[in-house]
């Protein structure tokens, strides 16, 4: 990180408390993506009780690098205060060290969220077709399911085809009733968690 950035951080000391500096942080985790609109700029700006716009961009730069490398590095909790050099102020370290420390766990718990999803079914269709053999033409069933990803960041469709004979059908649809049947019952069992089973179609 460029020096002129590390001389920034001592604006934050004009913040009314450590609340304050939290808010910030939280602000800039929560606009990651998006980066801050005109409100939440001039709430910043405020609270930090700047003279001059201009100093606010390097600050949330500054800041905004410390989040980024405390979540997404292989940086323990103990060693976050090591991403600051000397020249930094000790209290200004041991405020940001506290605050990060508070909250990695649950950035890098809900980047992972944003990462992982399943995609959804939004529609099925199926047709009849024969499959050739060395013997006979088998009928089989050709399944057609459209999936909406809604994984970020680049949702979509998928379209998936695949071909079932009548064995593994029944062995599909035998599956399906019980999964069925476990969600019909999920509310009873106990504490909310549903009986794993799995099946090989």
């Amino acid at each position: 990180m460029e020096q002129t950035l590390w001389d920034h951080l001592p604006l934050l000391v004009r913040s009314n408390s450590k609340e304050s500096v939290e808010y910030i942080l939280q602000t800039l985790w929560r606009t990651r993506k998006t980066g801050l609109d005109a409100a939440d700029r001039h709430v910043i700006h405020d609270v930090l009780q700047l003279q001059n716009d201009s100093d606010l961009d390097p600050l949330l730069v500054c800041l905004r690098t410390l989040i980024r490398r405390s979540v997404y590095e292989s940086i323990g909790k103990d060693e976050i205060q090591k991403l600051f050099p000397n020249e930094v102020l000790p209290e200004i370290q041991r405020l940001l060290t506290l605050l990060l420390q508070k909250f990695q766990r649950e950035w890098r718990e809900e980047e992972i969220r944003d990462q992982v999803g399943f995609p959804r079914l939004k529609a099925m269709t199926w047709d009849m077709a024969n499959q050739e053999s060395t013997e006979a033409m088998n009928p089989v069933a050709v399944i057609n399911l459209k999936l909406q990803n809604g994984s970020k960041p680049q949702p979509g469709e998928l379209e998936v085809k695949f071909q079932l004979a009548k064995d593994t059908l029944e062995t599909m649809v035998k599956s399906m009733y019980t999964i069925r049947d476990q969600l019909a019952n999920a509310g009873e069992t106990s504490e909310g968690h549903l009986p794993q089973e799995t099946n090989t179609v």
